[in-house]
């Protein structure tokens, strides 16, 4: 298993990000002190219909070429964008999602990512910094589970907090495995 700093696992998903393009860091960094290396970015930052078309086809794009099934990590308004993309675009593209971990979604997240109400194709999992913001509307709309929790303040909490997400994304991890079990016998018909 190929692992970049703070113990990613790299080989298991290509790793997509989806932040906002002017806000100065993302969550899971604030959060976490989580390295950016080995993710393929898709910044975010749409005022129009035309341009949120033009972000979903670099979204597109930077599945296709993905080396391995997809790990979406977005923030913000990226988990809004995530969902829409996920709901709306080909099933060929969405297939390759392997699950996502969303961010501090904003549950006002405006009419330009507006979707129908329907689970996400893939697992997720939410990260609320705080219990101070309400996404339980958007969570049950997108299938989520959520976890909540306060922000490290320093290095050593950083770091315990970072191994914590490692554990949950395991969980993600265990949960995607099952999903693609469970999607496999369908197609099969295996029980």
């Amino acid at each position: 298993m190929t692992v970049i700093a703070g113990g990613f696992p790299t080989d298991l998903f290509s790793v997509v990000t989806i932040g906002e393009a002017h806000r100065p860091a993302p969550s899971w960094e604030r959060m976490f002190g989580w390295p950016a290396e080995g993710a393929t970015a898709v910044p975010i930052d749409v005022r129009s219909r035309g341009e949120r078309n033009v972000w979903a086809a670099r979204l597109d794009r930077a599945v296709r070429e993905a080396d391995a099934r997809v790990l979406l990590i977005a923030d913000g308004i990226g988990c809004a964008a995530s969902a829409w993309w996920a709901r709306l675009s080909p099933a060929d593209d969405v297939g390759r999602i392997a699950g996502a971990l969303l961010f501090a979604p904003q549950p006002e997240a405006g009419d330009l990512f507006a979707s129908p109400q329907a689970r996400l194709p893939f697992p997720s999992l939410v990260i609320q910094p705080g219990a101070d913001v309400d996404v339980g509307a958007t969570i049950a709309g997108w299938g989520s589970r959520l976890v909540v929790g306060e922000r490290p303040r320093d290095r050593g909490a950083r770091l315990v907090a970072w191994r914590q997400a490692q554990r949950l994304f395991l969980r993600l991890t265990q949960q995607m495995v099952e999903h693609d079990v469970d999607r496999g016998r369908a197609i099969t018909g295996w029980r």
